[in-house]
């Protein structure tokens, strides 16, 4: 496989990812509810797409999800975030 085909697939991968942070904060700011249900269909959709390409890079070794985080890391990071 090319390192082309790496490029596009990560390129598409991280740009899916930013659009669900796009549907995110646009579904917060809407008041319309079929505005509304129409970007959280989207945004669905949209995360349906991102777990497949996940899927590809990962099974082609162009991408690898971090190491899970230890019970401790868990818990350090639950305190902090409820002591903020």
């Amino acid at each position: 496989m090319s390192m082309q085909e790496k490029d596009i697939l990560i390129d598409a991968l991280s740009t899916t990812k930013s659009s669900l942070g796009i549907y995110n904060m646009a579904i917060m700011e809407t008041s319309n509810m079929q505005l509304r249900n129409t970007l959280q269909q989207l945004r669905d959709g949209a995360e349906q797409f991102q777990y497949q390409l996940y899927q590809i890079a990962e099974q082609k070794g162009y991408y690898q999800a971090p190491q899970a985080a230890s019970q401790q890391e868990l818990q350090q990071a639950k305190t902090s975030l409820l002591q903020g």
